[in-house]
């Protein structure tokens, strides 16, 4: 076993050794390169993609049977932070195959799993998507009107998805229909389409406020035909995979706001220590002090709780409200470090020149995507009396 860590942790040598190429990566790599993609815009920095492929970082997280590293979820986790802790758009990019892969593994068979999974563990794997949003169905993911329609050995796909992260790059997509919306979550049926399938067609990407490394866009289903052999699972069993895909996803959110709340704490200590103001560094005004001290408690919060999830996931517990309660608790405690950051470098912090006002603006997304906050706390409260 490894060294004990403060949470508690005692890690093997094989997780540490990740988490070390994670945390090496994220400081040489990733940081580096953070604002120059942010100012891109619209476009992921598919030269990092590459070199995090060639180290194995973006297919740690794939099943070994497939040829991935076959990391637990808490190693994830782990692994999650420290990319994140160079930048969460970056990290997410480069982690984003692992939820392209979950529905597979959930509803997949063994052959559907070697033939979809297999080259995403290759040095130079394609990049994948998972399509569930639509422009009327959000939060509500058993409302999806896209269409899936049996003819002969085929089904036919129709209809459009929004915000889909990857897509303008995607070369497989997840995509999330129904066979009939009137049985809204039993009719949800998940099938594997590749890019080039007829009828698919990707919109112009969308200009957001941050996470600009995932590059979102809108696509559309034109009577898209795919055999039978792509459907995963049998018809109305894609909302059971989807939910355990986010029960993973939403964990690893809680992980990758943790690590974007802890760079924001490191960077406004340092800061704080070197700034004066009034003759003494500003981290001896109890007012900035008790504002380190509260985004201190809070990232190890986040983080405690996302540890805490991953450990029942892996153990095979449902974790449904656990899983709220670490994306919950991690994008609520990022968007307040973050903010906190940029009030403790006060007008600096407003400045482009550093990092805190992306990090805020990158922040927001996470109160947002996989179930928002309100969607969280529904799920937490609905939880409570089975406790």
């Amino acid at each position: 076993m490894g060294r004990t860590v403060r949470d508690g942790l005692r890690l093997t040598a094989e997780q540490q050794q990740f988490v070390e190429l994670a945390r090496k990566f994220a400081a040489e790599e990733i940081r580096p390169r953070a604002r120059a993609v942010d100012e891109a815009d619209t476009e992921s920095p598919l030269d990092l993609w590459e070199k995090a492929a060639a180290v194995g970082l973006t297919s740690f997280m794939l099943p070994s049977s497939a040829g991935g590293g076959g990391a637990d979820l808490l190693t994830q986790v782990l692994i999650q932070q420290e990319l994140c802790h160079g930048d969460i758009g970056i990290g997410n990019l480069i982690t984003s195959n692992g939820f392209f892969s979950a529905p597979i593994e959930h509803l997949g068979t063994s052959e559907q799993q070697e033939r979809f999974l297999a080259p995403l563990t290759t040095e130079r794997p394609p990049i994948t998507a998972v399509a569930v949003t639509e422009p009327g169905s959000g939060s509500d993911a058993a409302s999806i009107r896209t269409s899936a329609h049996l003819d002969g050995d085929e089904y036919v796909l129709k209809g459009q998805k929004t915000w889909i992260s990857n897509a303008p790059y995607a070369e497989l997509f997840v995509i999330f229909a129904t066979v009939d919306p009137a049985l809204r979550s039993r009719g949800v049926t998940a099938f594997v389409v590749p890019r080039d399938a007829p009828g698919l067609r990707v919109g112009p990407p969308f200009r957001k406020m941050g996470q600009r490394a995932i590059v979102n866009a809108e696509v559309f289903l034109d009577d898209v035909r795919v055999p039978v052999r792509n459907r995963l699972g049998e018809e109305g069993q894609g909302f059971a995979g989807l939910m355990r895909t986010f029960d993973a996803s939403r964990i690893l959110i809680g992980a990758a706001t943790t690590g974007l709340a802890r760079a924001a704490l490191d960077f406004a200590t340092a800061y704080a220590a070197e700034r004066e103001q009034f003759g003494v560094p500003i981290n001896r005004h109890q007012a900035v002090a008790f504002r380190l001290a509260d985004m201190a408690t809070r990232v190890d919060t986040s983080h405690l709780l996302t540890v805490r999830a991953a450990t029942l996931y892996d153990e095979g517990l449902a974790v449904g409200q656990e899983a709220a309660m670490a994306k919950l608790v991690g994008s609520e405690n990022a968007m307040w470090c973050t903010h906190a950051a940029v009030q403790t470098l006060g007008g600096y912090g407003y400045s482009r020149d550093y990092p805190v006002e992306r990090w805020m603006r990158d922040a927001k997304l996470e109160e947002i995507e996989e179930g928002t906050s309100d969607i969280q706390r529904l799920v937490i409260s609905r939880g409570l009396g089975a406790r």
